[in-house]
């Protein structure tokens, strides 16, 4: 069975999909980007903060669903550029403990409203 997950404290999504979905004891977190759910805008700044705003949307979309980032285990990092590689794995590294989730990190030609990075995530409860 699939339920949908989603709060207001994050992005609403842009297209035909769920910020969220629970499916048993996982959940499946949609790509996020840097939007900040206030305003609606890509957030100004570097990679790092463009990191940052993902992940404070990625957090309260697993919190909604009854999870954290402790839950994580398997992320994709989808990069603009691979040269933000080394300034987004120091910001990455500082949201998860020990051990890290598995992770694959691509770069790609472009990005939704042109961000520089995009997250998804897999969680287990």
């Amino acid at each position: 069975m699939r339920q949908a997950v989603s709060t207001d404290s994050a992005p609403k999504a842009i297209g035909p999909y769920s910020q969220a979905i629970r499916a048993g004891s996982l959940i499946f977190v949609s790509g996020q980007v840097p939007i900040d759910p206030a305003s609606g805008q890509i957030v100004e700044g570097d990679i790092a903060a463009q990191t940052h705003r993902v992940f404070c949307n990625i957090s309260e979309i697993l919190k909604a669903g009854g999870a954290s980032l402790d839950d994580v285990v398997r992320t994709t990092v989808f990069l603009a550029d691979m040269n933000d590689f080394a300034a987004m794995n120091e910001v990455y590294a500082g949201y998860f403990t020990a051990p890290a989730p598995a992770r694959a990190t691509v770069q790609v030609s472009r990005l939704p409203k042109d961000a520089r990075i995009e997250i998804d995530v897999i969680a287990v409860l």
